[in-house]
């Protein structure tokens, strides 16, 4: 009898990645002209980011400065939570508070053993753990038929797949 192979649906963050684009975007805003005399920070608290200035636009412009830092160091955009992606006004400046998603929710990962029910090889069995997805089964083939149908899904968290045995 043939022993079963797993792999886990996580969605984690590399934390230094994270640090290192804040402090990229932070270093260009305050290099860049269209940035002076514009009271504009971008900072990382724990597992929030919290960008300010003294207009919305500016602010926007910071997020898109952000994302673009982030995009490059291969941090998924997924794992910010942007909300309604409105500054919002904190006396004299617009504050956008962004925290990150670490963990698959209760909704991503019922969409995932959905999908892995519906549409994935027979013989594959998900199961929630937690803020993890196990899959298992006894083809490796499927697992791999698996992987490449999670990597097509549309879901709202930045899906990996560790433990591959």
């Amino acid at each position: 009898m043939a022993s079963e192979s797993s792999f886990d649906v996580v969605s984690r963050l590399d934390r230094q990645e994270v640090d290192n684009a804040v402090n990229q975007c932070a270093k260009e805003i305050s290099q860049r002209y269209d940035f002076r005399g514009v009271d504009a920070s971008v900072s990382l608290d724990g597992d929030v980011i919290t960008l300010e200035a003294t207009s919305p636009e500016r602010v926007l412009a910071i997020l898109d400065v952000l994302e673009s830092r982030l995009f490059r160091r291969g941090v998924s955009l997924k794992a910010l939570d942007l909300g309604d992606r409105e500054p919002r006004p904190q006396g004299r400046l617009y504050r956008l508070v962004c925290p990150l998603r670490e963990g698959l929710s209760q909704e991503v990962a019922k969409q995932v053993t959905k999908a892995v029910r519906d549409q994935g090889p027979k013989g594959v069995k998900a199961t929630i753990q937690g803020d993890e997805v196990r899959v298992s089964s006894k083809s490796r083939d499927s697992l791999q038929a698996v992987i490449t149908l999670l990597k097509e899904l549309d879901v709202d968290a930045a899906l990996q797949f560790v433990n591959y045995r």
